[in-house]
């Protein structure tokens, strides 16, 4: 069974960046940002309406947030992978680059790890509505399952990333003008390429000291949007967590395997 202490360390990682994403995204509705108005359009909702809605919506995430705060049950994380992916999706299919929808894997990353991490996927009614606590054991096997998870939500993350750099992503231009680079085009390029090589090192062999390199690299960059700086850092809580987390679990699974060894020669030991 995996370490108590790590065991929680993952818990409150996944659990937090699921709660961030919520309140993030919702302050984004509260605030009514005008971008929405392209997503709502998707769906045949006018520019009026959208304005009506948006509060309601910011309102409904932000309470989800702070439930999973207070007393996370399964049905919330459950929701926002959903309600991630749909609202991901709507970029693309309101005409932005597809990257736009990749970048974002950590909001609904996180959450879908946090399920794997807490039982898994498969619910009952009952168990919808039960909390998701900290100390219940978790294996091998499912440790294993959350680190393939994570790894594939990191790596997506940073390409996605990597890609809207590489296309030159507008409001990315902007930030690195705001920034004083003078070759702002030369800046997301060279950007872009070396977050596509971090994500494939996360991908093929991930190396938990350039995890935290990359975690402070996203903490860092995500502060540099303009005119919703701290909103946009809360909601991509779940990129920050989804790296953390790995940080976390790839260390559990290092102690895991010694354990395992030291065990395995305790028992078969060498003879002199």
């Amino acid at each position: 069974m995996l370490n108590l202490k790590l065991q929680e360390k993952i818990h409150y990682t996944l659990r937090f960046a699921t709660a961030m994403c919520f309140i993030g995204h919702g302050s984004f509705g509260i605030i009514t940002k005008p971008i929405w108005v392209n997503y709502f359009a998707v769906f045949g909702i006018g520019k009026v309406m959208a304005y009506h809605l948006m509060p309601i919506l910011g309102l409904f995430d932000i309470i989800l947030g702070i439930v999973m705060l207070i007393y996370p049950i399964r049905v919330v994380p459950l929701w926002l992978v959903i309600w991630g992916i749909v609202t991901a999706s709507l970029r693309p299919l309101s005409g932005e680059p597809f990257a736009e929808f990749i970048e974002r894997a950590g909001n609904f990353g996180a959450p879908l790890a946090l399920l794997l991490f807490s039982g898994g996927l498969q619910f009952t009614l009952k168990s919808l509505f039960t909390p998701i606590k900290p100390d219940t054991q978790v294996d091998e096997k499912t440790l294993k399952q959350v680190i393939i998870c994570l790894k594939v939500v990191v790596f997506l993350l940073l390409a996605g990333h990597g890609w809207l750099n590489l296309i030159e992503k507008k409001g990315l231009i902007g930030q690195y003008t705001m920034l004083g680079f003078t070759n702002p085009q030369g800046t997301a390029q060279l950007i872009g390429a070396l977050e596509i090589a971090a994500a494939i090192i996360v991908l093929i062999k991930p190396v938990r000291t350039i995890l935290i390199i990359f975690l402070a690299w996203k903490m860092a960059s995500e502060l540099f949007y303009p005119h919703y700086e701290i909103f946009e850092w809360v909601e991509r809580g779940g990129s920050y967590g989804a790296i953390l987390a790995l940080w976390f679990a790839l260390g559990a699974e290092k102690k895991q395997t010694q354990l395992t060894k030291d065990i395995a020669a305790s028992l078969n030991p060498t003879s002199n």
